[in-house]
Order: structure tokens, then sequence, then C-alpha cells
């Protein structure tokens, strides 16, 4: 597609298209008011390599891999090829008590790629699907094994988990749960391992800091009494909040914990998995084995819509008897054309290797990242792999963040559409404290490195002079 193409920008009914998008258009977790005013939205109409374009040919840098989830980047004729043949040889079959081949292969790649005895692959169309499917199998494992009490759910301040009702209820941030309480009950939060602003007497010990995290998780289950918890959710790395990566031996204390009480401990990497963080798996880059882990996004780079629950053998033991039926399901879960596309996204990055890519560079990256703690609006600069945040903050002695109206200003009045206007597609997140959040193509290197952080340079440097 050439410029040419799109510079008439008319739908196939002839209206132009900002003026359609004004009339029909329904965007996620957007605020409409600018554009039913008469403002124009941003309209990305092809991709390449680590590049997005947009209706006008301007070229921006995908520093988010579109929403987490582009691992191999924009373009890969590989994959549409793959959409290609499996649409023309079988484009739909359910998986209601039927199979087809692409679910059985990519269930067994998962399999295999999965830690320990998580060999039972259960596909959604996507990742809050992939957590309401956990978040239901827990309930009726426990009641399964005796323990019907047990149907309570531990998570994290401000961590997100979706959408759905129970993974919304999982989620930690009001403001996204408010408009639609009631939601399901029986659901409790305990303090992320945001270290940055944990409390003050670890701010030198982050092993410390991590048994202390852990600990709160006990404290939780055995407040609310272990005969009724039934599992706890956890990010390897918490996306909101910005890149809450876990301490030295958080995560073999919960593990050990949840052991304790029999409460099944859920991996949600549904952002973390597929080469974010390095491994297929972000549990196997910290050294601990969920009992389920829930994945979706990088699955397929975003060619198709995907999403999986992968559970232990120990969970998938009650369903194997006589007529013991998970009574659960979604039309377009593991649908054979995204199942195929995923099977040749992971191709691509086992034969490129961009899984020891991330490895190998992460620190690089953040090391070019981390010259901006120069920059007075920069309070911490946090993650690994491929998946960072940078929280801004009013003064960097004392930690002060923004209030509601001044982050108001500074994300949704200036940064966001700065950074775009300067080449950088990237979130400015205000869920907890200011961050700007990156998750860029699995392909990128130092080159792209240096020049996402010249950008952010630029940009935050004139935020702070608007202040």
């Amino acid at each position: 597609m050439t410029i040419a193409d799109t510079a008439t920008n008319t739908t196939p009914r002839g209206t132009n298209r900002q003026q359609a998008a004004r009339d029909h258009l329904w965007m996620h977790f957007a605020k409409h008011s600018p554009l039913i005013e008469g403002g124009s939205v941003p309209t990305i109409v092809r991709g390449e390599g680590h590049h997005v374009f947009d209706d006008s040919g301007r070229r921006y840098i995908d520093g988010l891999s579109g929403l987490f989830v582009a691992q191999v980047g924009h373009g890969r004729a590989e994959l549409a090829e793959a959409a290609r043949k499996q649409a023309e040889k079988l484009a739909f079959f359910p998986l209601w008590s039927y199979a087809h081949e692409p679910a059985i292969d990519l269930a067994e790649r998962l399999a295999v790629y999965a830690p320990g005895d998580l060999n039972r692959v259960f596909f959604t169309t996507g990742g809050g699907e992939a957590v309401e499917s956990a978040f239901k199998l827990a309930k009726q494992y426990h009641k399964l094994t005796g323990n019907p009490g047990k149907y309570k759910v531990i998570s994290r301040a401000l961590a997100y988990h979706g959408t759905p009702q129970g993974a919304l209820a999982i989620t930690s941030l009001p403001g996204m749960k408010t408009p639609f309480e009631p939601l399901v009950p029986g659901t409790f939060r305990v303090p992320n391992t945001n270290h940055y602003r944990g409390p003050e007497q670890f701010a030198d010990d982050d092993e410390a800091f991590g048994l202390w995290a852990a600990e709160r998780v006990r404290e939780a289950i055995e407040f609310e009494g272990p005969e009724s918890v039934a599992a706890v959710f956890m990010e390897p790395v918490q996306n909101a909040g910005g890149c809450f990566t876990p301490p030295p031996g958080y995560f073999q204390r919960v593990r050990e914990i949840c052991d304790e009480h029999n409460v099944l401990m859920v991996s949600d990497e549904v952002i973390c998995a597929f080469g974010r963080i390095g491994s297929m798996f972000a549990c196997e880059d910290f050294g601990y084995t969920p009992d389920i882990i829930t994945c979706a996004k990088g699955m397929t780079s975003g060619y198709s819509p995907i999403g999986a629950m992968i559970a232990s053998d120990r969970l998938f033991e009650p369903f194997s008897k006589g007529d013991t039926t998970f009574l659960h399901g979604y039309t377009f879960g593991g649908h054979p054309v995204s199942a195929a596309v995923a099977m040749a996204n992971l191709d691509i990055m086992e034969r490129e290797g961009l899984n020891q890519r991330v490895k190998d560079n992460g620190p690089a990256f953040k090391a070019t990242l981390s010259k901006l703690n120069d920059l007075p609006i920069v309070g911490d600069v946090r993650g690994t792999g491929y998946f960072y945040g940078i929280e801004l903050v009013k003064d960097k002695k004392t930690k002060e963040t923004f209030n509601e109206a001044e982050s108001e200003h500074l994300l949704a009045g200036f940064l966001s559409h700065a950074l775009f206007d300067a080449g950088l597609y990237c979130r400015a997140d205000d869920r907890g404290d200011p961050v700007i959040q990156l998750a860029p193509p699995l392909t990128i290197g130092q080159p792209q490195f240096d020049e996402i952080e010249q950008i952010l340079r630029g940009v935050l440097t004139e935020a702070w002079a608007r202040l």
C-alpha cells in the first residue's frame, strides 16, 4: 500500500473517514469528546518491522508492540500466508468435544515450552478470557477435590488482569471497576513489588523487601482463612503502575506459601510470555513453577487473536474421570486460523533466536533508558527484558508525584500527543503514579534503543519546562 492509496481517506461508502469515526466508531478505553467535537483520531494504515505508518504517511517507532503484542514486528508475509493457507483448508471449527490439527499441534508446543507438569492447554480468544478461565477452573477444581469453600482470590495492588466480570474483579484498579460494580465477590489485594514506592526500611535491601511483600500474601490468606482462598493471581512483571519487577526470592516464597495453604498460584503472562522478558514463559526467567499460566498477545504477534490457559496435570486430573466436565468455552477459542498463525509465529521466534536476543540485549536497553535518570522529571526507570516503565515525578529528592489534575494535564494533555508527534508510539499511563511504558518488538537493537531514548529525552525536557 502506498501513500497515494490512502490519500482519499474515504470509506467504501464515500464518507470522510474521520467523520465516519466520529459518527460510528466506539474506541476502547477512549475519551470520545475531543473527536465528537471535531477533533481527529490518529489512523494507522500499515506496519513494517518496528514501525507503523499513519494515513498521512508519517512513520512512528512502535514502542509498545501495538499493545504488548507484536513480538516479531509488523508486515511478516509468512504469517499472513499461514493464515491464508489454513483458512482455505479449514477456516473454522469449534473445540467443543471436537479437535482440529492446528489446535492439537499448538497445544503440544505450548506444553513443551511450559515448565513442570503444565501440560493441559485450554484455548481462549484472548488474555482476559484466559484469566476468566483460570478463575473458574480454580473454583471448580477445589470443589471437585473436597474444598468447596475455596472461592476467594488474591491479587496485587494496581494489577490489571482483564475486563470480563471475573477478571475485572481480580483487577486492582478502582477507577476501572467502579462503573461495573457489583462485581464477582471474594477478591482481595496485597501490596505489589514497587520497590521505588516501597517501605523506606527496605530501600537498600531487595531481598528483605521481597520477603516482606511475599509475607503479605501469607497474611492475607490466613486473615481470610486458608479454607476459603482458591488462588493467587500475579504477573511475573506487573504491568499497571509501570513494570514492577519481582525482588529476589519473592516468587519462591509465594510458591511456598501457596503450597502450605493449598492455594493455586496463577502466573498471568498475557503480557510477559513469548519472549517479552526473555523465555517463552517468564516464570522461568524468575525461577518459579505456577499451577496455571494465562497467556495471549505475543503468541501470534497480533496477526490473529488467541489466548490460552495452561494448567498442570494435577488440576486436570479430576476432569479425566467419569462425566466430570469443565462447563466453559468460547466459540472462537483455539480458532484454527489463529492456531496456525501462532505456530508460524513461534517458528519465526525460534528461527531468529528472538528469546535469546531479548536476554542478550535487555540489559543494554535498560542502560540506555537509564540515561534519562539525569532529567529532573524522571524518578525511576524499571523493568527487564524488552518491558520498561519510566516513572515521572515533581521532585526527585522527595519522590513527590503529580496530583490527579496535574497528571491528566501532563499525560493526556501533553505527553501522549507530543511523543506521538515526535515519532514514538508508546503509553503514557496514569493507572497509579504517572509512567511511560515501553515494550517494543523483540527484533530491535541498540540503534533503536538510542533513537527511543533521544525522543523521550526531548519530549520529557519540554514537559518539565511546561510545568
